[in-house]
């Protein structure tokens, strides 16, 4: 990718909930069980502070042993001080009395008692009234963690024109970097020389550090701990982390600038996936968030898909993060090395645990599947679902870096009546598209600002430009506001009256051109999954073929998973969020998997929500990854991808949510089971959530191989090595099939579009598989 899309990666974006870890004692305050540590006779050289599951120490003497312990004396956990003196005891359960002790020759020396913190405290009113000025500023969290945060004011504005509406991007890229990224991107459009500039925040970011304050908001850049110039370590979405966008809330609230004393949240990706877990806390002076590419489980969607080690974009962006969470100058991100240099005392000092970040994938290594105790809090939809305030979320069906999981969490954002989806095909930026930022606008305005606000010219005039130089792709033009001129209450009203599902669909597909960021239709629901979804079965039958019959005799395909057969990736080389990237999306290898195909279908058939390929599977193998992928085959012989999905056979236990449709494996240990080589077993992939229409003419097809060469950017750490045989079979009492979200009487809105309009879609000529689908 290029520089101005390095810091799109998500996952999360977004991978947060691999950034897991293990237990340094799980025992507190009365309950600790470790030895008894003897009584203290003088105070410690160093600091320990208590944090919300954990505590930390600073300033210790190099390579000291250090003991923590709990308020009746017993031992809970031991660790030696990194090369800056310091520590972190992770996974700690909250409660008064401990301590940090070490034995110098026969003497325990130890810190005063402290609070491990717990969810449920509350930090005292004071801490919120922390003084915050335009430019870089570094405020305390509740667990004394220092948080780099720069306040950029309106385009235009100086902090005597206040109050202002005010956003907050909470984030762990360059985010709190002070420069302007403004300037330094309107010198790129206008031919000029570019400059590289370490105090420019990440084009990542420029939800936040760029869009907001052209259409007039205030908005607080907030670094995430363990990265650039704040506190703390690295570990994402830990308890600490999350509950530093609780502080970091309520501190900007209480600012004499800021309008109504309530800020909303903003942002893409990184900066999205952040919003579910503050908002999450419910935080008092709250207004709404506004989350773009996000997902609701990191760990299933992104991380280890089908319980799959992602080795591609998920290692490659756990390995940016834990780069950026180097002590500066000699690592971290450049503009935390550049005002180290400078002499920052605050980023300096803030340098000081960054050796205690955790390690990601060694963690991963050791606990590959989706233990609770290390996993649940750390999922953005758990967190999403206990959200209050209004909410307007936007993802991507098709996103090359953490794929189409956001509309899983939906569901559970549904007891909010304030809650506004945007679902459409396409990549990791479509999200950012002017229909969908059209109404992200209008949301904000309402919701934050609580008056319509105008969308000023610039943004209007410019929005081709940036879209072209964001996605090498034309663009429909954003819309001005459709409330203006009305009061705030008739503006909500008829802001409520849109669908609070709502579908754009052939993105890319319209008369701007093949790839442009364009819908041509839409559709609108009250719900996601779609009420009126039916369970659609399709059967797997003899000679490949899918049909709405059941199977009257039995039959079997088989064929060698041999992830050599094709390239890892539909995308070796260029940008998947170009107008038309150069895919190579190869089709399944002789012998290295099966297809199934419909017969022309007699009218439209139109899908929206999650599907599953329900199979009889045995193996030669005690263990097989399975890869599944949708397609549609059109009347011109092409073949257009639709979706995917990927499991590993062991991991075939299903959680009691899952449905017809949905199939939601638990991925825990204790529901792993291998298979006995050669004896049937039924197991469901899930296919991730889309939204298509099959036109009439077309065929439905679905392929089955060993995983890799369906995802841009997603390559497969897979057990597949070109020696197992699978075999899927069916029989009028045990049939195969694929079950599909079918829309009854829906019809689509436009003509078919070309191969390779549709965007995040690669398209290819059809090949039929050995089987014969």
């Amino acid at each position: 990718m290029s520089s101005v899309r390095n810091g799109w990666i998500a996952g999360a974006c977004a991978l947060a909930l691999l950034v897991a870890g293990c237990s340094s004692g799980d025992d507190g305050g009365s309950e600790a069980q470790g030895p008894p540590v003897a009584a203290i006779t003088t105070d410690a050289p160093f600091r320990a502070n208590g944090s919300v599951h954990g505590a930390y120490v600073l300033d210790a003497p190099k390579g000291e042993e250090l003991i923590l312990t709990a308020k009746n004396g017993r031992e809970v956990a031991r660790a030696t001080s990194d090369e800056y003196g310091s520590v972190v005891f992770y996974d700690v359960t909250p409660g008064d009395g401990y301590t940090v002790r070490h034995v110098d020759g026969t003497t325990v020396e130890g810190t005063a008692a402290f609070r491990v913190l717990g969810e449920k405290d509350t930090p005292d009113p004071a801490l919120y009234r922390q003084e915050l000025k335009p430019g870089l500023n570094y405020v305390k969290m509740r667990d004394g963690v220092e948080l780099a945060m720069t306040l950029r004011l309106p385009m235009g504005k100086q902090l005597s024109d206040g109050p202002f509406p005010t956003l907050i991007e909470y984030s762990g890229y360059q985010v709190a970097a002070p420069g302007d990224l403004l300037a330094s991107i309107t010198a790129g459009l206008g031919g000029g020389e570019v400059k590289e500039d370490p105090l420019v925040p990440s084009t990542s970011t420029f939800v936040g550090s760029l869009l907001g304050p052209v259409l007039g908001y205030a908005v607080v850049s907030v670094q995430m701990r363990g990265s650039g110039c704040s506190g703390g370590a690295f570990d994402l979405f830990d308890w600490p982390t999350v509950f530093d966008g609780y502080d970091a809330i309520e501190t900007v609230a209480a600012q004499p600038w800021v309008k109504g004393n309530k800020v909303g949240m903003v942002g893409i990706s990184f900066s999205g996936i952040s919003q579910l877990f503050a908002g999450g806390t419910r935080p008092p002076h709250l207004a709404a968030v506004a989350p773009l590419s996000v997902t609701d489980d990191l760990y299933r969607n992104v991380g280890s898909p089908g319980g799959i080690f992602n080795r591609g974009f998920a290692k490659s962006w756990l390995d940016e993060r834990a780069n950026d969470a180097k002590p500066a100058p000699e690592g971290g991100q450049p503009y935390a090395k550049e005002l180290v240099k400078q002499g920052d005392v605050h980023c300096t000092d803030n340098q000081k645990l960054r050796l205690q970040t955790r390690d990601a994938l060694a963690i991963l290594a050791q606990d590959p599947t989706r233990a609770p105790a290390t996993y649940d809090h750390r999922e953005p939809g758990r967190w999403g679902a206990d959200i209050e305030v209004p909410v307007f979320l936007s993802t991507a069906s098709q996103d090359e870096q953490i794929i189409g999981g956001g509309p899983q969490l939906v569901e559970g954002l549904f007891e909010n009546p304030n809650v506004w989806v945007t679902l459409l095909n396409g990549t990791h930026v479509d999200p950012l598209g002017p229909a969908v930022l059209s109404r992200w606008a209008e949301f904000l305005s309402l919701y934050v600002n609580d008056e319509p606000m105008k969308v000023p010219d610039l943004v209007l005039s410019l929005g081709s430009a940036i879209y072209q130089e964001l996605a090498k792709a034309p663009s429909a033009p954003i819309q001005q506001n459709r409330f203006l001129g009305d009061d705030i209450d008739t503006a909500r009203r008829k802001f409520r009256g849109d669908p609070r599902i709502r579908v754009l669909m052939d993105n890319g597909g319209g008369d701007l051109g093949p790839g442009a960021l364009q819908a041509t239709w839409e559709l609108g629901f009250d719900h996601w999954p779609p009420r009126d979804a039916v369970a659609t079965p399709y059967y797997l039958g003899a000679g490949g073929t899918l049909t709405t019959a059941k199977p009257t005799a039995a039959g079997s395909d088989r064929y060698t998973g041999d992830p050599s057969a094709r390239p890892e990736t539909s995308l070796p080389k260029g940008d998947p969020w170009n107008a038309q990237p150069p895919y190579q999306w190869e089709p399944v290898a002789d012998g290295k998997g099966v297809g199934y195909v419909s017969a022309p279908l007699a009218d439209d058939t139109v899908v929206a929500g999650p599907s599953s390929l329900d199979l009889t599977l045995a193996s030669t193998a005690p263990d097989t990854d399975i890869q599944v992928t949708l397609s549609e085959v059109r009347p011109d012989g092409k073949e257009n991808y639709v979706q995917f999905g990927v499991l590993r056979a062991s991991y075939r236990k299903l959680d009691k949510r899952s449905t017809d449709l949905e199939a939601i494996p638990t991925y825990t240990a204790a529901d792993r089971a291998e298979l006995t080589p050669g004896e049937p077993v039924e197991v469901r992939v899930p296919l991730y959530p889309v939204a298509y229409a099959f036109r009439k003419g077309s065929r439905i097809r679905i392929t089955i191989q060993a995983p890799g060469g369906e995802r841009p950017a997603w390559k497969f750490d897979t057990i597949e090595k070109g020696t197992t045989e699978n075999t899927i079979s069916w029989t009028p009492a045990k049939p195969s099939k694929l079950v599909l979200p079918v829309l009854p009487g829906v019809r689509a809105g436009a003509p078919l579009p070309a191969c390779g309009a549709l965007r995040g879609t690669p398209c290819r000529a059809y090949a039929a598989a050995a089987n014969g689908g």
